[in-house]
C-alpha cells in the first residue's frame, strides 16, 4: 500500500532498478505529467517502464485483490527493485496484436456494438406484429443472434475434388488423396478401400465419377468388408466399422482439432466463402428484419465509422424520439474518441486479427478516454505506431486528454514530434544491451541539448542533413494493373525498378492494399520477398535462434563436444522441442502459462529449471564453458564474438547485427519481441542467403519500434540491397525513410472512402510541393524546406 507521505511526493521514485539490463537505476518521475521513456532500441526504457514501474504496480494489484490471486503472486514474480514510492494504480497499453479470433471486432474492443445494439433494441424500426428482441439478440456471439447456418462466423468453408486430389494422375496408393493422413482408426483406408473393392491402384482420373464422389464426399458410413484387410504387412479379419469420406474428415479436423498444426493442414483443403444464408452478415434473418434510418444493423456495422457518424447525426438532433436521440448521442461522442486518433476509417465489423498493433492499442486507448478513470498511472508503448504524422497531432491532443483528466502518462516513443511535446523527458542508453541501461537523463526535453553521451540529442537538436542522391531516371518499371480493392477503385501505379521506394499517406488511404496488388502481380513472373510485422511464433518455444536457423548449427556443436560423445548425445539432446534433454515440466518452454482469475493470463519462469529449459544431465555439456542454456542467454552481440570463428553461425549473427539486433538474446521468445523486431529478423533470415537475380522486397512499415539511430542502420541495410541490382518497396510513415527515397507514391487524401488514390508520386522534393497531399508538408520539414520545430514547438 501507498504510505501517506508518498502520496504527498509528487515524484514516482525508483531505486535500483534491475530489470534486463538496468543498471541499478535511480529515477524521479513526475506524477500528473505527459512522461516521454525513449533511447536506442533495446537501451533499457521499456524495461524501465514496462518492466519496472508498471510490473510494480501490477504485483501490488495482484496483493490486494484476494487470497487465490496472492497465492500466484511468486509464480508471476516481481521486478527486479530495490523500491518505489509515490506510484498510483497504472494501466497498461501495449503493443500486442490481437488473438486469432473472428468473433472478436472494432465494435466489441471498444464496446461501440453494445451501444449500437442497445439502439436498434430500443429504437430500431421491427417489422409489423414481431416482438422487441432483447439486445442479446443482435449479436452474432449469442445463441439468439447468431445465423443458424455459420453459427455467427459470416462464412463457410467447403472442398472440392480438385482441393482433395490435387494430381489427378496418381492412384490412390500413391496418394492421390492428398487430404488422408497415413492411418484412419488404427486402419490403412487405401486397404479399407481395396477390401470394398474399388482400383486402389488405378489413378483417380480413370476411376467411375460415383466412385470418386463416393469416396470423397460420402459422410459417416457404416461398411463391411467382404475380403480381410492388409494392415502393418499381416492380414486382418474383414473389416466392420464406419467409413468417413476425405470431405466430412477434413472439415471435421478443422472445426474440432486442438492441434494448430492439424487445423493448418486442414485449411489447405478449403475454401472460404460468405454465408448463403446471411451474407457474411452473421445474424439471424429476424435481427436483419429490423432497420434504424432504413438499414440493417450489419449495414451499419460495416460502414466506416465516420460515415456511421453520418448516419446516426440526425437523429441525434433535439426535437426526435428520446430514447434514439439519447443512444445516438452517446454513440457519436464514442466514435468521435476513436476517429480523433485517426481510426475513422475502421468500420465495427473489422475483426481484430487484420488490425495492425499501432491500431489496436489506439481503439484500447479510445475506450480508456470514456472510462472516466483518474488518478492513475497509464504506461504505453509506442502509441505512434502506424500514424501518419498528421495522426500524430492529433494522438498528442489525446495524450493531453489523459493528464488533464488527472491522469500521469508514461509513453515509451521514438516519434520525434511526441518527444518533443513530453513535460519530461527520460533518456536511456547510450547505446542497446549491456552497453546501455543508465539514465542519461531524466527532466525537461529542451535539457537534454547538454547530454552529449544521448543519441536521441543528435536527432532532436541537430537532425542530421538528407544524403543528396542523383536524380532517378529509370527506364524500366514493375507495374500494377488497374486495382480495385477496399477503397482503392481502378488505381494504376508505377514502381521504378532497381530503385528505393516509399509509399506513404495516412492511415487507411490504401497504401497497404496498392503494395499488396504489386506483390501478387509481380509473385507471378519474379521473385518476391515480403517482410511483415507477424510474429515469428505465438509461445516462448519459439525464438530468434529457432527462426534464423542458427540454433540447428548450436545443437550441432553441442553434439560435437567431447562430453556429449561420451554420454552419447546426438544433436535432439540440445532440442528443447522433444524429449529427452528437456526440462519436462515446462516441455523446453522455459515458461509455464499462468491462468489468473478474472484476468488474462501470464507466463511465468518454470519452478523446475527456473528459465533455462533443459534438465540437469543436459546443462553438463559445456561449448567453451558454457551451457546451451547460456548460450540461448548471449546477446547477438555477445554471440557474435563467441562464434566468429563457426562461418554457418557468424554468418546469421552478422546480417542479425546489421539491421540493429544486436542487444536481443538468441533465446529471446517470440511472445517478447516487437513487430517491428519480428519484421528486422525475417529481413535478415532474408539477407544471409545467398543473392539471387533481381528480387522485389515488401516491407511493411520497418522502422517501426526504431529509434532514429536505429532506423538509419536499417535504411543502410535496404540501400545495399538497391545498389545490389534488387527493387525496395516500403510502406512507410517515417518522413526521414521518406525524404531519403529515389520514388515516392503517396496515397490520400484521406482514409478509408476520402482516399483510395494516387496524389502525388515521383522524386521526395516533387512530392514535398504537392498541394493535395497530406504528407507534402511534412515531408518538406523532413527535407530541410521548412524549418524542424525545437522541443515543445
Amino acid at each position: 500500500m501507498q504510505d501517506p507521505v508518498s502520496a504527498l511526493d509528487p515524484f514516482v521514485r525508483v531505486r535500483g532498478a534491475r530489470e534486463h539490463n538496468l543498471r541499478g537505476v535511480d529515477v524521479d518521475i513526475p506524477r500528473d505529467a505527459l512522461t516521454v521513456f525513449t533511447g536506442v532500441s533495446g537501451s533499457g526504457k521499456s524495461s524501465l517502464a514496462f518492466g519496472t514501474v508498471y510490473a510494480e504496480a501490477q504485483r501490488r494489484y495482484f496483493e490486494s485483490v484476494a487470497p487465490y490471486a496472492r497465492r500466484l503472486i511468486h509464480q508471476v514474480g516481481a521486478p527486479k527493485v530495490a523500491e518505489i514510492t509515490g506510484l498510483p494504480p497504472a494501466v497498461s497499453l501495449e503493443q500486442r496484436r490481437a488473438a486469432p479470433s473472428a468473433r472478436s471486432s472494432v465494435g466489441t474492443v471498444t464496446t461501440l456494438s453494445n451501444s449500437l445494439r442497445m439502439l436498434y433494441s430500443r429504437a430500431g424500426a421491427y417489422p409489423p406484429g414481431a416482438p422487441r428482441l432483447d439486445s442479446d439478440a443482435f449479436s452474432p456471439n449469442t445463441a439468439a443472434g447468431a445465423c443458424p447456418s455459420c453459427h455467427g462466423l459470416g462464412r463457410i468453408h467447403e472442398t472440392s475434388e480438385e482441393l482433395l486430389v490435387p494430381d489427378p494422375g496418381l492412384s490412390i496408393r500413391e496418394g492421390a488423396v492428398a487430404s488422408w493422413p497415413g492411418a484412419w482408426q488404427g486402419k490403412n483406408l487405401r486397404d479399407v478401400l481395396d477390401a470394398l473393392g474399388y482400383d486402389v491402384d488405378r489413378p483417380w482420373r480413370e476411376l467411375d465419377p460415383k466412385d470418386r464422389e463416393w469416396i470423397l464426399f460420402t459422410d459417416d458410413q457404416p461398411v463391411v468388408t467382404v475380403h480381410p484387410v492388409r494392415e502393418a504387412g499381416r492380414i486382418q479379419r474383414p473389416y466392420q466399422g464406419t467409413y468417413t469420406g476425405a470431405r466430412r474428415l477434413v472439415l471435421r479436423t478443422f472445426s474440432e482439432s486442438k492441434s494448430p498444426a492439424l487445423r493448418a493442414k486442414a485449411e489447405r483443403f478449403l475454401t472460404s466463402a460468405p454465408c448463403p444464408v446471411c451474407g457474411g452478415s452473421r445474424l439471424r434473418p429476424e435481427a436483419l428484419a429490423v432497420t434504424f434510418s432504413g438499414r440493417t444493423i450489419a449495414e451499419l456495422a460495416a460502414l466506416p465509422l465516420t460515415s456511421l457518424a453520418g448516419v446516426l447525426a440526425p437523429a441525434a438532433v433535439p426535437g426526435g424520439p428520446e430514447t434514439a436521440r439519447v443512444l445516438a448521442e452517446d454513440l457519436l461522442a464514442r466514435i468521435a474518441t476513436v476517429t480523433e486518433l485517426g481510426l475513422g476509417y475502421l468500420s465495427l465489423d473489422r475483426t481484430t486479427p487484420t488490425l495492425s498493433s499501432g491500431e489496436l492499442q489506439r481503439l484500447r486507448l479510445a475506450t480508456q478516454l470514456r472510462s472516466g478513470l483518474f488518478g492513475v498511472v497509464y504506461v504505453l508503448d509506442e502509441p505512434s505506431a502506424g500514424l501518419h504524422p498528421a495522426d500524430t497531432e492529433a494522438l498528442l491532443v489525446v495524450l493531453d486528454r489523459l493528464k488533464a483528466a488527472g491522469n500521469t502518462v508514461f509513453v515509451v516513443e521514438h516519434h520525434l514530434d511526441v518527444v518533443r511535446h513530453a513535460d519530461w523527458l527520460v533518456d536511456v542508453g547510450p547505446l542497446a544491451g549491456e552497453h546501455g541501461g543508465r539514465v542519461l537523463h531524466s527532466g525537461p526535453p529542451e535539457l537534454l541539448a547538454q547530454v552529449e553521451e544521448s543519441a536521441t540529442r543528435r536527432f532532436l537538436f541537430d537532425p542530421p542533413p538528407v544524403p543528396e542522391r542523383p536524380a532517378l531516371a529509370p527506364d524500366r518499371w514493375l507495374r500494377t494493373g488497374p486495382v480495385t480493392r477496399h477503397n482503392l477503385r481502378g488505381v494504376e501505379a508505377s514502381f521504378p525498378r532497381g530503385a528505393f521506394t516509399a509509399v506513404t499517406g495516412v492511415s487507411g488511404s490504401g497504401k497497404s492494399t496498392l503494395v499488396g496488388a504489386l506483390t501478387e502481380r509481380e509473385a507471378d513472373g519474379g521473385r518476391t520477398v515480403t517482410v511483415d510485422q507477424k510474429p515469428i511464433g505465438r509461445t516462448p518455444r519459439s525464438n530468434l535462434a529457432t527462426y534464423t536457423g542458427l540454433f540447428d548449427v548450436v545443437r550441432r556443436l553441442f553434439a560435437e563436444t567431447g562430453e556429449a560423445r561420451a554420454r552419447g548425445y546426438k544433436v535432439g539432446r540440445f532440442s528443447f522441442n522433444v524429449p529427452g534433454g528437456r526440462c519436462e515440466t515446462c516441455q523446453g518452454e522455459g515458461f509455464v502459462s499462468v491462468e489468473l482469475l478474472f484476468l488474462p493470463s501470464t507466463y511465468a519462469p518454470c519452478p523446475d529449471c527456473h528459465g533455462a529449459r533443459y534438465n540437469p544431465e543436459t546443462l553438463q555439456v559445456r561449448l567453451r564453458g558454457l551451457t546451451i542454456s547460456e548460450v540461448l542467454d548471449l546477446t547477438v552481440e555477445s554471440a557474435a564474438g563467441f562464434f566468429a570463428d563457426v562461418p554457418a553461425a557468424a554468418r546469421s549473427l552478422t546480417t542479425l547485427l546489421d539491421v540493429g539486433l544486436g542487444y536481443l538474446r538468441l533465446g529471446q521468445p517470440a511472445t517478447e519481441l516487437s513487430g517491428g523486431e519480428a519484421q528486422r529478423i525475417k529481413l535478415a533470415s532474408e539477407l544471409q542467403r545467398p543473392r539471387r537475380a533481381h528480387t522485389l522486397y515488401v516491407l511493411d512499415e520497418p522502422t517501426t519500434g526504431l529509434h532514429p539511430a536505429d532506423a538509419e542502420v536499417l535504411v543502410r541495410q535496404l540501400r545495399s540491397l538497391v545498389d545490389g541490382g534488387h527493387t525496395v518497396v516500403v510502406v512507410e510513415h517515417d518522413m526521414d525513410v521518406a525524404a531519403g527515397a529515389d520514388w515516392v507514391i503517396d496515397l490520400g487524401p484521406g482514409g478509408g472512402e476520402n482516399g483510395g488514390r494516387i496524389v502525388a508520386e515521383g522524386p521526395p522534393g516533387r512530392v514535398a510541393r504537392a498541394a493535395e497531399s497530406r504528407t507534402a508538408p511534412y515531408l518538406a520539414r523532413a527535407l530541410g524546406l521548412t524549418a524542424e520545430p525545437g522541443p515543445g514547438g
